[in-house]
């Protein structure tokens, strides 16, 4: 059974970060992660991307009415949300292996599934078709965040939608009340 220093669950912004830095002083350092990508809610569908399509929002916006202002005359102006999306995801991805990246630099171990504790120091890894133990001196937990719905109010991501399901919509909604003032 694999047996680390350190043994991250969570490679969101505080997991990641502490894992790169007990590497960076000599530790050796695995980190647990559900998802594929690295870098948690906040890159994968939270700050990071909705950043980016604010940022393609202003840029249509100036162009639209801003940049006549300014004697830059732009006819024809469309909108093209697949392209915003598309350009979402690879600032998303780019960032995304940025943090793998840094992981492979340092030689931090990746585990890809759900963590539990077997008892001090013992964590079982579940994979999509494995189950792993390991051990470690020192286990941090930086599991993250989730969406919260309010009392009464199911979240079906069809017409009541999280952050991360209006992050991806296919199309620009006629009407929407957001419910809510986070990061994202």
């Amino acid at each position: 059974m694999p047996h680390h220093d350190l043994i991250v669950i969570g490679a969101g912004p505080g997991g990641y970060v502490a894992a790169i830095r007990a590497a960076q002083l000599g530790k050796n350092v695995a980190c647990v992660e559900k998802e594929p990508l690295l870098g948690g809610t906040c890159l994968r569908v939270g700050c990071i991307p909705s950043k980016a399509l604010l940022e393609s929002s202003h840029l249509y916006e100036q162009a639209t009415h801003g940049w006549a202002d300014r004697g830059i005359g732009v006819s024809k102006v469309q909108l093209d949300l697949a392209a915003m999306l598309k350009h979402k995801q690879q600032v998303v991805n780019t960032l995304g292996g940025g943090i793998d990246g840094l992981f492979k630099k340092h030689k931090i171990t990746r585990y890809l599934g759900h963590a539990s504790f077997d008892g001090p120091g013992r964590v079982i890894v579940k994979g999509s078709k494995d189950e792993q133990e390991l051990t470690a001196d020192n286990v941090l937990i930086a599991a993250g965040s989730s969406v919260a719905s309010l009392p009464g109010i199911e979240i079906d991501e069809d017409r009541i939608v999280s952050s991360t399901g209006a992050l991806s919509f296919n199309e620009v909604p006629k009407h929407l009340i957001v419910i809510g003032a986070g990061y994202i």
